[in-house]
């Protein structure tokens, strides 16, 4: 029996997912998970990626002892972030997104080419953190200069693993600088912003095969999260999904990108998916409650947390979206300098977050519709969020939707049916 492995890794920890079809049915086992998670250098937050690949390794070694018959593996990960390289050389340290070093870069890349005109060619909703305003970071930062490649997380551990490059078409979107009209990268838009044309090759799909490692295949997935995270959801026609984790990506399938002034306005995002579009929203999620039980109450559980929470009656909402939240040194202290008065327990911190967090999936649902003339009725949400019960609840309140939470492991789901697909 063939089986296959997932590597699923996010902003706060990773996974080693084993399936294999069983009966008709795709059957899981989890081998291994790790953490991780951005670390201070120099007064900027980057990623230990060498202790990622080593996490990596271990977990596949583990996965191979138990299941010798795994034929082919994949990585996933989060967007935007990547790994420059000069020949087989890493170009350290590797930024994460939240690090605040394209702030100042932003106003420049805007008056070489308008964020009108970069939504127009990319379709992608403006971030700080988009690999577009990244790379011009190191650009001016001479960082540049005598690189040969960049990759994409995911795609720079599966390098690292076989020896195969790739640029993966799902993650690749997610920059800002891939064509929603074509799908491949904007060379146009590439040199108009002065960056090296040769780090910027064609775009591989799910399911092209890079190399082996120690005798399993490993196989592009849709290398962005999110991306196999749809693949792994059991939709019901096409409805509303959430990925939720640290981030909330809400969106919807649509044939093709739309580039709208009122998709602009309304900031959505255009990312590749496997043979459609995912119009969709990165909104903020679950980091800002466990940053809030990271300072306020670090040794509740969480079924304690969200149980006072139900109970309290601080009504007051705050932007979720508001770029304070982002990377505060203190999440009670943003909250508390967006509210007319501060919560008087720390329920109160919990309850605002859940209740703001459903009017964000509201507010951005009838955008949707809107721009895309979509009425539906259901939304699945999937990912470490769908075990909330209660800011399930409130979603539901709050859109008037049937919320279908599935407390699965969607992106594992999605990762491991691409690579089945690659050799049915």
């Amino acid at each position: 029996m063939n089986k296959y492995l997932a590597v699923d890794i996010g902003a706060s920890s990773g996974r080693h997912i084993v399936g294999w079809e069983e009966e008709g049915e795709l059957r899981t086992e989890e081998v291994f998970r790790f953490p991780n998670g951005v670390t201070e250098r120099d007064g900027h937050l980057t990623w230990d990626i060498f202790a990622l690949l080593d996490y990596v390794k271990e977990g596949i070694r583990l996965a191979k002892e138990k299941h010798p018959e795994i034929v082919s593996l994949s990585v996933d990960t989060w967007g935007v972030d990547y790994v420059l390289m000069k020949g087989e050389e890493e170009v350290l340290p590797c930024y994460a997104y939240r690090d605040g070093r394209t702030e100042p870069v932003i106003p420049r890349v805007h008056e070489r080419v308008s964020f009108a005109e970069l939504y127009r060619r990319t379709g992608i909703q403006f971030q700080p953190f988009n690999t577009v305003y990244q790379l011009m970071a190191d650009r001016e930062a001479g960082r540049l200069e005598g690189v040969t490649d960049f990759l994409m997380i995911p795609c720079w551990l599966m390098y690292k693993l076989c020896g195969g490059k790739a640029h993966e078409y799902t993650n690749a979107t997610t920059g800002g600088l891939v064509s929603a009209q074509t799908g491949e990268y904007d060379l146009e838009l590439v040199r108009a912003l002065g960056l090296p044309e040769g780090l910027f090759p064609g775009l591989q799909k799910p399911g092209a095969v890079l190399g082996e490692y120690e005798g399993i295949r490993v196989v592009l997935c849709a290398t962005h999260d999110t991306g196999s995270a749809v693949e792994g959801i059991p939709m019901e026609g096409n409805e509303l999904y959430i990925s939720s984790g640290t981030w909330s990506l809400l969106g919807v399938k649509t044939e093709k990108p739309l580039t709208d002034e009122g998709s602009m306005a309304a900031n959505y995002s255009n990312e590749g998916g496997v043979g459609y579009n995912r119009y969709q929203k990165n909104l903020m999620g679950m980091w800002l409650v466990n940053r809030l039980r990271a300072e306020l109450c670090p040794d509740r559980p969480w079924g304690e947390i969200t149980a006072e929470t139900e109970e309290k009656h601080f009504d007051h909402l705050v932007d979720v979206n508001d770029p304070v939240f982002m990377a505060p040194e203190s999440m009670k202290e943003a909250f508390d300098a967006k509210l007319p008065h501060p919560p008087k327990c720390p329920a109160g911190y919990f309850r605002c977050a859940y209740r703001s967090l459903a009017q964000g999936y509201r507010q951005a649902i009838e955008e949707i519709e809107r721009n895309t003339g979509l009425n539906c009725t259901k939304l699945y949400i999937v990912g470490g969020g769908a075990k909330n019960g209660f800011l399930n609840r409130l979603t539901e309140e709050a859109t008037g939707k049937q919320v279908i939470a599935l407390p699965i492991e969607a992106t594992a789901l999605g990762n491991l049916r691409a690579q089945m697909k690659a050799f049915s």
